[in-house]
């Protein structure tokens, strides 16, 4: 049973409760005394289900800033406008029971305003209003401070290696309003050997990480393993060898095998890091080569390619030089797709020794 099935089954349960709930909310009864527990794990259920359920149809930054806004609202009702409606009652309802029974009564009633209109707050005002501050936290942190991402391949191994939790800083490349990811207040801008998360050209729903190879207006060249930005060979020291167990799909199924590259030292920019390459695999596979916007701006042959990358444009590759999707098969990555730049692995459940590790 997956996720989607779990969740529209708690929708089809939870939903009559809450139905129910909301068309006697100005009634007190012992039934609904005796169902309060149920009924708010209703409305969690709901909430939860809702909340997946909309996550395959729109992006979690979507969902979430949906949720703060609708959250918001109610807590906005519950603190100011509701309580403001009350107290307009309860004044009311003390001249009308001055006027019926005289000043004494109607200062007893100003007195125990509170006691004379007993009324339970509604089960979605209480959560709602509730759920606003964590929400809120989490909205604002994520949006705009850092956003944590777990790395599901291995195309920037050895930096980042499969079961990487890292965390990435949401400001370093400028302010963004959420959802749109428009650019409103100017920080920084990406440099050639950053480590950055973009959302992939291809489908915008996926998030990608990759070093930042070329900046806007740099011809990138990557021959006979070779990476050269703007006719200059980027400096690099063969490091010994580098083994790794990784997953390959072949003909009897899914199984483990070993694979052993060569490792490399390089440079880009202020950044040195290590890079991986297969000495048996060609410098490209031109079979994977896809279409994209700004293909005329480059050359491929059996020996690698040249690309000149357009203004606003970034040219991204994986440190795994040889196993990794990257520009050099879907082009360049707009400003506009920027997410952040990823500077800490914060958890690893199979390596603790890699929690802290700074990412260079």
């Amino acid at each position: 049973m997956d996720l989607v099935t779990i969740g529209i089954i708690a929708l089809v349960i939870s939903t009559p409760i809450v139905v129910w709930d909301l068309v006697t909310t100005n009634q007190t009864s012992r039934l609904k005394e005796a169902f309060l527990p149920y009924t708010q794990f209703a409305y969690l259920a709901c909430f939860i289900a809702g909340f997946g359920l909309l996550l395959k149809v729109m992006s979690f930054a979507a969902v979430l800033l949906l949720a703060t806004v609708t959250t918001g609202l109610i807590w906005l009702w519950d603190r100011y406008v509701n309580k403001g409606a009350a107290r307009k009652i309860g004044a009311t309802d003390a001249v009308m029971a001055g006027a019926k029974t005289g000043q004494a009564a109607a200062a007893e009633m100003a007195k125990g305003d509170a006691k004379a209109l007993p009324q339970q707050v509604p089960i979605w005002r209480e959560l709602g209003a509730s759920f606003f501050p964590v929400i809120l936290i989490v909205f604002v942190v994520r949006s705009f401070l850092v956003e944590p991402f777990r790395i599901p391949s291995g195309s920037m191994i050895p930096t980042l290696l499969v079961g990487d939790f890292i965390l990435v800083n949401k400001f370093a490349y400028g302010v963004r309003l959420p959802v749109a990811n428009k650019k409103i207040v100017a920080v920084g801008d990406p440099q050639r050997g950053d480590v950055m998360v973009f959302r992939y050209p291809i489908d915008q729903s996926l998030d990608y990480i990759k070093r930042v190879v070329g900046l806007p207006g740099d011809t990138v060249s990557y021959r006979n393993k070779q990476l050269s930005i703007n006719g200059a060979p980027v400096a690099q020291v063969e490091d010994g060898q580098y083994e790794y167990l990784e997953q390959d799909s072949g003909f009897n199924g899914s199984q483990l095998e070993v694979a052993r590259l060569k490792k490399f030292s390089e440079t880009l920019g202020t950044h040195t890091h290590a890079t991986l390459v297969e000495p048996s695999k060609g410098t490209l596979q031109p079979a994977g080569v896809q279409s994209f916007e700004g293909k005329d701006q480059c050359s491929y042959d059996q020996d690698g390619f040249t690309c000149k990358v357009p203004a606003g444009h970034y040219f991204m590759m994986g440190d795994n030089r040889d196993r990794s999707s990257d520009s050099r098969y879907w082009g360049f990555v707009p400003e506009d797709h920027i997410v952040g730049k990823a500077f800490l692995i914060w958890l690893n459940w199979s390596d603790i020794k890699r929690i802290g590790t700074r990412i260079n």
